[in-house]
């Protein structure tokens, strides 16, 4: 039986086991959140994931190992990572491997963008390994993963929804991008005086701001999954992560309505998922393996 090891550092840092497509095993959690990785110079985030990965295999040989990382991942090497700026320009492929070797694990590694392991996941666990996956991942980062893997940049929190110069809350520095109106940094930005999840307490309340924001909240995504059917077309999109619980469907296909008006475009849907740990660690895995194992 084929066995990788999957890491996912999205909101924290989890470590799985996985043969074929299924945990084998629980999951590991860092002691600390994936915060802590902020301070972190490359190499020492390297020999943590390296500790983590040998905690879980143990003696166990392993055929691969997936890691999914935040920004530009490729060719095993992070050009741009907002969210993590010390990576910009590491090669972390290849730090991982000479990490892994110093823990005594000698095993192929593949670093990919977090939001593709989470795409890859939802495709394994729910047995759509042969079909086209999107998936919105909303967190303190917006993310977009696409399933099946392939080499490109797919920085759709970055797509720009806005021609408001004065939208500047992107992490990355960008003006009017969707990571700018929906991410968790972006909106604390734009509501000092309030968290999150109090606008859209508020909002529900009836409080007129807040309801303003979180009507173009949603009219943001749906501008960016216009984008992608535009230039992909329709198919189900997947939407996760912790603020994935503020999402009113209704709202959001009333705007993306409003947008996507060819008729052959018009076959899309949505769906809310919970926000699993196991998900993008089996991802991770997953992909690692059919990059060994190409089908």
């Amino acid at each position: 039986m084929r066995r990788a090891i999957g890491v996912a550092t999205a909101e924290q840092i989890v470590t799985g086991l996985v043969e074929e497509r299924r945990l084998a095993g629980d999951l590991r959690h860092y002691r600390e959140d994936s915060e802590s990785l902020l301070s972190m110079p490359p190499g020492d985030i390297a020999s943590c994931l390296a500790r983590e990965i040998k905690a879980v295999a143990g003696d166990t040989g392993v055929d691969a190992i997936g890691i999914g990382l935040p920004g530009i991942v490729r060719e095993g090497c992070v050009e741009e990572s907002p969210n993590l700026r010390q990576l910009k320009g590491i090669p972390m492929c290849d730090l991982m491997s000479k990490a892994l070797h110093e823990v005594g694990i000698v095993a192929p590694v593949f670093i990919y963008n977090d939001a593709d392991a989470v795409a890859a996941g939802l495709a394994a666990t729910r047995d759509l390994l042969d079909r086209l996956i999107r998936v919105w991942t909303l967190g303190n980062g917006i993310g977009f993963g696409v399933y099946p893997w392939s080499e490109g940049i797919w920085e759709g929190g970055h797509m720009v929804v806005s021609l408001d110069p004065r939208e500047q809350f992107c992490a990355c520095g960008g003006v009017g991008h969707l990571e700018g109106f929906m991410g968790q940094r972006a909106m604390r930005l734009r509501f000092l005086d309030m968290e999150p999840e109090e606008v859209f307490e508020n909002a529900r309340g009836g409080d007129a701001r807040c309801a303003g924001f979180v009507k173009m909240w949603h009219r943001a995504l749906a501008a960016a999954t216009a984008n992608t059917i535009h230039l992909d077309g329709p198919g189900k999109f997947f939407v996760t992560g912790f603020n994935a619980r503020h999402l009113d469907l209704n709202l959001l296909n009333q705007h993306l309505q409003e947008m996507v008006k060819m008729s052959p475009l018009q076959g899309y849907v949505f769906e809310v998922v919970p926000s699993e740990d196991n998900v993008a660690v089996i991802g991770a895995a997953v992909n690692a393996l059919r990059a060994v194992f190409p089908a």
